[in-house]
């Protein structure tokens, strides 16, 4: 960014987020970006040459962001990885949400450390040619708090940029934290130099998270980062009869009792055609539209919806791919739909 990019709701003789005196000087007082600004680092920065030489030998990068915590984006941007990497592509995922990385989770890695080589820190590798790299990976117990404030996580965040060494890959992607914060601030601002391909963002259907979405899209927007589109994650719960669980509900107490059985059982006697059928329950609300209609309106590209979907939920748990085997029989098709979109858009900035 340059001095001149000044953003929207800033205040008055707003000196420039880039300026020495941004978030510091009289006229920052009361300004909404003033801490981001205070913290965020300035003027040229001899270490963006480093880090241009290091995303030199990568293809593509990938920002995955989100306006909203809790809407699945580390599940995306693992189950993300994982496609790419299935494609016979060299993958690279970064996890720079510092205060709550679950990548190593989600991936299968908890427990494993860096290592270091005359070359660099080196990833942790799921496949041979899917790496990872996470401060979870150096946390001494997971439980630990990163308790950090803005100049120490962009401290990080550039040390992973410069110092990890990838070798040649095709994609780099960025699981980045909620918001639109220092960290952002921070990735933009040292990656937009080497080019981003552009952000997919993630979001529930209902309005109370598509309000934080809509900031996300604005953020893009004024840093120059494409949106590549946005994913409406847990649109719905959709999971095949036979895997429900059915409960009769006891009025007098409010308590239930399992009859799963009995019902699958009745099921399989009477009707067996229907235990395929799948069963589907609206857990937001999404009479306002969803994300389909946000994007129509802010004028992005809308990827598809993904259920909500247990059994993708299991594997994120257990650290696998949800397309390994055919249980994840509702989410994987329509996640491997919208990674299928993604892959051109990105390939045309070639």
């Amino acid at each position: 960014m340059e001095n001149g990019d000044i953003p929207e709701d800033a205040n008055e003789h707003c000196p420039g987020p880039q300026s020495e005196s941004a978030g510091k000087s009289d006229s920052c007082a009361g300004c909404p970006n003033q801490e981001a600004c205070a913290t965020a680092p300035k003027g040229p920065d001899p270490d963006l040459v480093a880090i241009a030489e290091r995303m030199s030998t990568v293809k593509h990068k990938i920002l995955v962001l989100s306006g909203k915590g809790g809407v699945g984006k580390s599940t995306f941007s693992a189950q993300l990885s994982f496609a790419l990497a299935d494609m016979d592509h060299q993958v690279g995922l970064m996890d720079i949400d510092i205060c709550g990385p679950s990548i190593p989770k989600m991936l299968g890695l908890e427990g494993q450390e860096i290592h270091q080589s005359n070359l660099g820190w080196s990833p942790v590798y799921v496949e041979d040619n899917l790496g990872v790299m996470s401060i979870g990976f150096m946390l001494p117990n997971s439980d630990d708090a990163v308790i950090w404030r803005g100049p120490r996580k962009n401290g990080l965040i550039k040390q992973f940029l410069k110092d990890v060494y990838w070798g040649e890959i095709d994609y780099l992607v960025v699981d980045a934290p909620p918001g639109t914060s220092d960290e952002h601030i921070s990735i933009v601002q040292y990656l937009l130099p080497t080019g981003i391909d552009g952000a997919i963002i993630v979001t529930t259907p209902q309005e109370v998270s598509l309000i934080d979405v809509r900031k996300e899209v604005s953020f893009c927007k004024k840093v120059g980062v494409p949106v590549l589109g946005v994913v409406e994650n847990m649109s719905g719960l959709s999971q095949p009869l036979k895997d429900v669980k059915f409960m009769k509900l006891v009025t007098e107490t409010g308590s239930s009792i399992d009859v799963t059985q009995d019902v699958i059982s009745c099921l399989r006697e009477n009707a067996p055609e229907l235990l395929n059928v799948v069963a589907c329950s609206e857990v937001f609300d999404s009479s306002g539209g969803g994300a389909e209609r946000m994007c129509r309106e802010m004028g992005v590209p809308f990827l598809g919806k993904v259920p909500l979907d247990p059994q993708l939920c299991k594997a994120a748990e257990q650290g696998k791919s949800c397309f390994e085997d055919n249980k994840c029989s509702v989410s994987a098709p329509a996640l491997k739909s919208i990674i299928q979109k993604v892959v051109p858009s990105t390939v045309m900035t070639e």
